[in-house]
């Protein structure tokens, strides 16, 4: 064995070069530049905050009407009154975990390609400020939803806090469990709508409203490792993931998701006389589905509400699932 500065000399030359701000594992840098302040409006703290908050992904919580529409009473006035009351305060409670999870994911927001522009990750918007806002958005909503509604829908927006905080604190890290936790977030907004109304859920409407959600979020992550690629490392919550699981997730989901929506629109169509309107609808459900999957496919799913609101082919698709499910319901 050689000792001395001629085995240091050694050592030194076998060792891997590591790029300049990168960590000893090759990976990027614990801590990403802020991208450049944007001029004018765009960079104010009050436009900063409402960004932040992410009203564009408040298409999300129309899920909560789901239940009375399938249920044939969206249009009754008290049944109206109470989910639009369960909207807007699901809107309230999921800005509020938004903002606390930018908070958490600074750092790894500052090292994605788009996420660095976020308010928070950007440092538009104070990080404290952030926190404050999202405690007085969740104590508002639970006050109001105890108060002005059924108890049991403050329970459900109760929960809803409780496990999303978790999401974004630890479990957003654990395989599996992850993608069942957003997952939760979907199907809980659909059962929100439900006790909000004093509306029985149907078994096939909850199995058909969680495997939906499994088969977006799987999608999502998917689309997320197909853009990042290599640079999928720097996010704790793909590491895990390779893309043939994702794709198995999002397979098999689509799969139960189809045949449960079919037994529950048999179910209805049981019930019905002359045209079987919800045995039609699984048509457009079914194809948008497939539609949904070729952006999957091709990772330009990321954003769920986003390829909702621009794909105009997926759009007109739901405007029809929707008219015949509204019909089979209704009629």
């Amino acid at each position: 064995m050689t000792s001395g500065p001629e085995a240091r000399r050694a050592e030194r030359e076998t060792e891997v070069p590591v790029p300049r701000g990168a960590t000893a594992d090759g990976a990027p840098p614990l801590t990403g530049e802020l991208p450049p302040r944007p001029s004018g409006a765009r960079g104010s703290l009050a436009l900063g905050l409402v960004r932040a908050v992410r009203p564009r992904q408040w298409v999300k919580n129309v899920l909560v009407l789901a239940a009375p529409l399938a249920a044939g009473r969206l249009f009754e006035q008290d049944v109206a009154r109470a989910a639009l009351l369960a909207l807007v305060l699901f809107c309230a409670v999921s800005a509020g975990i938004y903002l606390v999870n930018d908070v958490v994911d600074v750092e790894e927001d500052r090292r994605h390609p788009k996420k660095r522009f976020r308010p928070i990750a950007a440092g538009i918007v104070p990080r404290p400020l952030a926190l404050v806002l999202a405690v007085v958005l969740f104590t508002g909503a639970l006050v109001l939803g105890s108060l002005f509604a059924r108890p049991a829908l403050g329970w459900v927006l109760g929960i809803y806090v409780v496990i999303q905080l978790g999401y974004c604190l630890w479990l957003k890290h654990q395989p599996v469990i992850d993608l069942a936790i957003v997952a939760s977030g979907f199907l809980l907004r659909t059962v929100a709508g439900g006790v909000a109304a004093g509306i029985a859920l149907s078994q096939w409407f909850l199995l058909v409203a969680a495997f939906g959600s499994l088969f977006m979020v799987a999608g999502k992550r998917y689309s997320e490792l197909v853009v990042l690629g290599e640079a999928a490392a720097t996010r704790k919550s793909l590491r895990e993931y390779s893309a043939s699981y994702l794709r198995f997730v999002w397979s098999m989901s689509a799969g139960v998701t189809v045949t449960v929506y079919s037994l529950w629109a048999f179910e209805i169509g049981r019930t019905q006389e002359g045209i079987p309107w919800s045995t039609i609808s699984i048509a457009p459900f079914v194809l948008g589905l497939l539609r949904h999957a070729v952006d999957l496919d091709r990772g330009a799913a990321g954003a769920p509400e986003e390829v909702v609101l621009n794909d105009k082919v997926l759009l007109f698709i739901g405007t029809v699932w929707v008219a015949t499910v509204g019909l089979g319901v209704f009629l």
